[in-house]
């Protein structure tokens, strides 16, 4: 079977084999962030609707479930923003009814979590992941470039709103750009909304793949690690690259599948896709020839190597 909405499973650097949902149409979402690695917003919007179709979303994931062994996680993230689709509470019941144990995640940027049927989807998660890049008005516009529906400051109030009713875990991620939000009193004000907040964890980000914009460099080690201190609070990681020793056990024929899925919603190098499929470099390599050849991908050179992604197709 041909998956639209679920893609995966991938080892995540903070979750270990996570199987992803994507709830809404490439690229949909309430911010145009300028180093989302899915590329740019081309519906940017804050109104909640069924964007892709429920019944077709839960028979994607019934027959994965059916056929292939059960992931650490199920996560709700992609190519948009998963509190967007009115149906997000509903999928995460029928996983509940389908696989009890299997614990379910959602990325968010945190644009809708004050809405009511958006916190009531979001409470029967396990762990949330919300970002929370900036505050101050002036870095949250340049960095995440929101609807004109959006505040930082409501945002971050609603996060903290929102822990304080969670029974789950809340793993709250600020993604730092050299010069875009990292001044000192961007960080200060950050500083006293993450101890208002007071997350299960903090964790710090960087670039790691090319993000909108083409200019935009990853923060220093030094630079994090010292941002971090600033910080100062308990439980906070410098979130680190996805370990070696992390396979997702991809049978032979579903590679080149799931090698269009992954790079779909984010560039990947051939070292990524290494990890991430956990197979030989040659079935890597003839299926990244394949792909090039048939004008499916492309690769673009980067700093880290070359990363591939596909080629949209003219509508």
């Amino acid at each position: 079977m041909q998956y639209h909405y679920i893609f995966g499973p991938v080892p995540s650097r903070r979750l270990g084999i996570s199987l992803g949902i994507d709830l809404v149409t490439h690229k949909t979402c309430s911010m145009d962030c300028i180093y989302c690695e899915c590329g740019k917003t081309t519906e940017l919007t804050l109104e909640q609707k069924e964007y892709v179709p429920f019944n077709d979303v839960v028979k994607e994931l019934d027959h994965f479930l059916t056929h292939h062994s059960d992931p650490d996680y199920i996560t709700f993230s992609g190519s948009g923003e998963p509190t967007l689709n009115s149906c997000l509470g509903d999928v995460i019941d029928h996983v509940r009814s389908k696989r009890p144990y299997i614990k379910i995640a959602v990325l968010t940027n945190s644009t809708l979590i004050l809405n009511p049927s958006v916190w009531q989807a979001l409470l029967k998660a396990d762990l949330v992941l919300p970002s929370l890049d900036a505050v101050s008005k002036k870095a949250f516009l340049k960095i995440n470039r929101p609807h004109k529906g959006a505040d930082a400051e409501e945002i971050a109030k609603g996060i903290e709103a929102f822990a304080k009713a969670f029974k789950g875990k809340i793993w709250l991620e600020v993604m730092i750009l050299p010069g875009i939000n990292d001044e000192t009193s961007d960080l200060m004000e950050l500083k006293e909304a993450i101890h208002r907040i007071k997350p299960d964890r903090l964790q710090i980000n960087t670039l790691d793949r090319p993000g909108t914009l083409s200019d935009i460099k990853p923060a220093s080690r030094s630079n994090l690690e010292r941002i971090s201190a600033l910080f100062d609070f308990p439980n906070t990681e410098i979130i680190a690259r996805v370990g070696e020793d992390v396979k997702a056990g991809i049978m032979r024929e579903e590679i080149r599948g799931v090698i269009i899925e992954t790079i779909h919603r984010r560039p990947c190098t051939k070292e990524d896709l290494l990890k991430i499929l956990g197979v030989e470099k040659n079935m890597i390599d003839t299926c990244i020839d394949t792909l090039l050849q048939e004008k499916k991908i492309v690769g673009k050179s980067e700093k880290r190597g070359i990363f591939f992604q596909t080629i949209k197709e003219e509508s």
